[in-house]
Parts: C-alpha cells; sequence; structure tokens
C-alpha cells in the first residue's frame, strides 16, 4: 500500500511540474506524445477506482505477478484503444485541464487506495485478485509509466528508487530470472520490458536470459 501511494504521488507530481510545451513531445510509449500518456493515466485512476469497488466472492485467480498477460511484441501505438487515447487527448486541448483531471481522480484513486482493505479481493479483467496485490500490480503500471514520461525529458524527476527496486524484484519474478547485479534497477526495468535495446556489452553480461527479451506487460 506504502508503494502504491509513493509510486503514484511521485508520477502525479512530475506530471504536474511539466511545463505545457513538454505535453507535445514524445513520451516512451510508442506513437504518444506526453499528452497521451498523461491521458492514459486518467484512464487507469478510474479503473483503479472502479476495481476498488467490485468485489469479488470467489478464490483469486491471479497475483501480483501472475495478472500480466506477457509477450515479446512491443506495442506500436495502432491498437485501437491506443487511437483512442490519442484522439482522446487531443480533445483536451490544454495541458492544464488534463493536469487538473489528472490531479482530481488520481487524489480519488489514491485516496481509495489508502482506505481499501489489502485482503479483500475484487473483480477485474475477469479475474479475482486481492487489493493488496492490484495495488502491487499498479506499482509496476506507474513506475513503468513514470520512466515513459520522462523518457525524453531529462530534467524531470525520476521515480522513487525503493519503487523501482519493486518493480524489478517483480519483473524478475515473472521473467524467473534475475537480471544481471551490473543492471541498475531503472535499466533492468527499461531493457527487460523493451523500453530500450540492450547494448552489446549488456546483451553478453545478460546471456540466455538476452534470447528472451523483451518482457512486454499487458
Amino acid at each position: 500500500m506504502d508503494l502504491f501511494s509513493r509510486s503514484w504521488t511521485a508520477l502525479r507530481s512530475a506530471v504536474a511540474e511539466l511545463p505545457d510545451q513538454d505535453f507535445a513531445r514524445p513520451s516512451g510509449c510508442a506513437g504518444w506524445l506526453v499528452r497521451d500518456l498523461v491521458c492514459h493515466l486518467i484512464i487507469d485512476a478510474q479503473d483503479v477506482l472502479i476495481t476498488l469497488v467490485t468485489p469479488a466472492e470467489t478464490e483469486p485467480t491471479r497475483d501480483a505477478v501472475t495478472y500480466w498477460e506477457v509477450s515479446r511484441t512491443p506495442p506500436t501505438g495502432d491498437d485501437p484503444l491506443d487511437a483512442l487515447t490519442v484522439r482522446l487527448a487531443a480533445a483536451y486541448e490544454e495541458p492544464r485541464l488534463l493536469k487538473f483531471h489528472l490531479d482530481d481522480v488520481g487524489s480519488a484513486a489514491g485516496r481509495a487506495a489508502e482506505l481499501a482493505d489489502p485482503k479483500l479481493r475484487v473483480g477485474t479483467r475477469d479475474e479475482v485478485i486481492t487489493v493488496g496485490d492490484y495495488l502491487s500490480v499498479y506499482v509496476m503500471e506507474w513506475t513503468l509509466h513514470h520512466l515513459d514520461l520522462i523518457a525524453h525529458l531529462p530534467d524531470a524527476a525520476e521515480p522513487p528508487a525503493e519503487c523501482l527496486a519493486r518493480c524489478r524484484q517483480m519483473l524478475e519474478e515473472i521473467a524467473r530470472a534475475a537480471f544481471p547485479a551490473s543492471f541498475s534497477d531503472k535499466d533492468a526495468l527499461l531493457v527487460g520490458t523493451g523500453r530500450r535495446v540492450p547494448t552489446d556489452a549488456e546483451r553478453a553480461e545478460l546471456g540466455e536470459l538476452a534470447g528472451r527479451l523483451p518482457f512486454v506487460l499487458g
């Protein structure tokens, strides 16, 4: 619960501090500008609110690791939902409106998460998961998207170190393999999820794991 709050607060703060011109810059998500990614974060916050008020009675079918659908094909931005996000983001017209809506819905999602019982079971994507595991999923979501947000903004604040470390741990559980100790947590996430191509030296260090990359989480 604490890491959820830290990762979400850090991401929302990073968005709030962006100058208007940065909303037209590319993000780390293929086909999306920063404004498109921020619009996606609003939709994510709505999903958190919906899921936390969708109780389930049956046993969990997923946890924070098995929740993810993993593929080796990075998104291209051509998916219909991705394209819809671009059109929706453009409809805001002004960055301040995106900032306002993210702060409004995002604050509510953060409060709802703090009030939720981590042992409660909820339904999402036709699966059942505990609130605690669901919020851990979003630590990964927020942290990766924080990296996407600042991909071309070198002066923007990075995700909290403890969130990067936890996400690396979860990615290694998903991969069932450890990234080399020489990799920073940030680089393990960027390379591991296909957000950056490994250098020749990194590929050599990765060994057999290099042939299994990337782990694209969806």
